[in-house]
């Protein structure tokens, strides 16, 4: 079996949700940049206005999410640290005006998730294998735009169970969701209304893996709801994104997906062709070659519950890996 392609449903209510920021959030903050508001590693300049990267300088953007916040730094840091100048433009805002400033060249480095790149270059597309969803990526871009090689690392909804369940069926961070296929008559599951009635929800995890849960509760997309319920175990198994630092917090477990019904969500820098050179793109291919989801998972956590700078989390990581 393989994964099927993401609805432009799921697309709008999950990734749309995390990975490009709600509606609200984005307005808020196009609203903060209007008013000049920006990161204090920012050049002060305001980021809507659209100018274009100086010669010899890349521009390493972000979304309005803490996750590309510290992606950001990551690859920015690391180019730094190879000779490259590099300036910031954090907390942009939507997909929509990222993938204009690569465009028009106001940013020249974006962190990306590649399924999730996919689904708004072409929601109809089937996602059946990284290289596959990287490929059509690539055939969708805009020509001035490239994708360069997607780390291990992903960001994307997942089956993950709480530390009562996983202690009582034996579940570790090797288990597969198929394994919980006995355990899930007695379990009731959690997620976003949605969730029910999608193939990247019950309806797959039934038709893949074989699994029929004893009731579902509907909570919000991964949110604070899925979070709190899952802790107190008015629920057994949700709907979580990998990354989300509560994995960490409460010794949940995550569920591997070995036939890929979540689809593909691997962090992957999206570069402005004729704004990096080849020592750069070596930089990044470099960074993404060592960052996997539990190391990204780790990272998340340090910013997001030990509230630590994340540049300074950035600049850890990467000497710890030995990429500075």
């Amino acid at each position: 079996m393989t994964s099927t392609a993401r609805s432009s449903e799921s697309h709008s209510s999950r990734s749309t949700m995390r990975h490009t920021g709600a509606a609200a959030l984005a307005l808020t903050a196009a609203a903060a940049l209007l008013a000049g508001c920006g990161s204090s590693d920012d050049d002060g300049d305001n980021p809507l206005a659209g100018e274009k990267a100086k010669a010899g300088e890349v521009v390493v953007g972000s979304n309005n999410f803490a996750e590309s916040t510290l992606l950001a730094d990551i690859y920015g840091e690391a180019l730094k640290a190879k000779g490259l100048k590099v300036t910031y433009k954090h907390n942009i805002g939507t997909r929509e005006t990222t993938y204009g400033f690569l465009k028009n060249g106001t940013v020249t480095v974006l962190p990306e998730y590649n399924g999730s790149l996919l689904a708004y270059l072409d929601a109809k597309a089937e996602q059946k294998s990284k290289d596959g969803v990287n490929s059509a990526v690539k055939a969708k871009l805009d020509p001035k735009l490239t994708l360069l090689e997607s780390s291990p690392a992903e960001d994307k909804d997942s089956l993950t169970v709480n530390a009562e369940t996983a202690a009582k069926y034996k579940l570790t961070a090797d288990s597969t969701i198929a394994d919980l296929k006995k355990a899930a008559p007695d379990l009731t599951i959690g997620g976003s209304p949605e969730f029910k009635k999608r193939q990247q929800g019950l309806t797959g995890l039934k038709s893949v893996y074989g699994l029929e849960f004893k009731d579902f509760k509907a909570l919000d997309a991964g949110g604070p709801l899925t979070q709190s319920a899952l802790t107190k175990n008015s629920v057994q198994a949700a709907d979580v994104f990998t990354t989300d630092p509560t994995i960490v917090k409460e010794k949940f477990v995550t569920l591997k997906d070995p036939e890929n019904l979540f689809g593909f969500a691997n962090v992957t820098p999206l570069v402005k062709k004729d704004g990096l050179s080849q020592k750069g793109v070596d930089v990044l291919n470099a960074v993404s070659a060592k960052l996997d989801t539990k190391t990204l998972l780790d990272l998340d956590a340090q910013i997001q519950l030990e509230k630590k700078d994340p540049l300074d989390v950035a600049k850890s990581w990467l000497s710890s890996a030995g990429l500075v």
